[in-house]
């Protein structure tokens, strides 16, 4: 038997079926996307403790089964959602690896959706340990896209090697703008937040902010707009680690990522 609408809210906690009654937040220090007369309304809180894989739209934990003896790849701990990669693993395309998953679920039956001319924010906080390094290929920990096979990144969290030194940047995919860059390994082996704002919008008309923070300082926090950040359809986010073995740094390693607090909150008129 389905479980009754209103159980299943509450066992995924404050998300977009209570939106209602959920408090709206006012903007954090500039520079923020959100204009004047706007508020962030939370509408997706999930617990690993409570929801569990629950939590997503949809999984992608070795989808080429090259690795069961390592499953699950993707799990809760305790509070946080755990994210493991062997070197062992591959992804259906040979040449990389990828544990990740997607999307805001609100219900067993519901999840987000963002949409063109919206404005959203996601925070959350994470663990990357000295064993997850930054590459001279790609190493996403963050993405969105829209859903389908084949589509492009819209926005990516890479870990990227730049001049050896290893690096944790934000880019808009396409053609490449570079929003912000800092060094990663003062931020290894402890937990930083993220804060990241996306106006999605085609063409010049899109924006994004990307905020780092370890402990109780600012490390980046940096806005780019007149930028594309809309393909088609709907955009949502991707977290977990999606990697190339093409890496010519021997920086890839047996590793694991950690997420907790994750939020996602919507921009709506006061």
């Amino acid at each position: 038997m389905s479980e009754p609408l209103e159980l299943s809210r509450r066992r995924f906690g404050l998300l977009a079926g209570a939106a209602a009654v959920a408090p709206l937040l006012p903007s954090r220090a500039a520079p923020t996307l959100l204009p004047a007369g706007m508020a962030w309304q939370l509408m997706w809180s999930p617990s690993a403790g409570a929801n569990g894989m629950g939590a997503w739209e949809s999984i992608e934990d070795d989808r080429a089964d090259s690795h069961p003896a390592g499953a699950p790849h993707i799990r809760p701990e305790g509070d946080n959602y755990r994210f493991t990669m062997h070197t062992a693993d591959r992804d259906t395309s040979t040449d990389r690896q990828r544990h990740e998953v997607t999307g805001n679920r609100t219900s067993s039956s519901a999840f987000l959706r963002w949409r063109s001319g919206e404005l959203w924010r996601v925070t959350y906080s994470m663990y990357i340990p000295a064993t997850l390094k930054a590459t001279t290929t790609f190493t996403h920990i963050f993405q969105t896209k829209m859903p389908g096979t084949g589509t492009s990144p819209i926005t990516v969290t890479s870990l990227r090697r730049v001049s050896g030194r290893q690096t944790i940047e934000h880019k808009v995919f396409e053609p490449d703008i570079l929003v912000g860059r800092t060094d990663l390994e003062p931020l290894h082996d402890r937990w930083i937040d993220i804060d990241y704002e996306i106006r999605i919008g085609d063409g010049s008309s899109g924006g994004v902010r990307w905020v780092v923070r370890n402990g109780g300082s600012t490390v980046i926090d940096v806005t780019r707009t007149g930028v594309d950040t809309f393909l088609g359809d709907r955009v949502r986010p991707k977290w977990g680690i999606y990697r190339s073995l093409g890496d010519t740094s021997g920086s890839l390693q047996n590793c694991h990522l950690l997420l907790t607090r994750l939020r996602s909150y919507k921009a709506v008129a006061q």
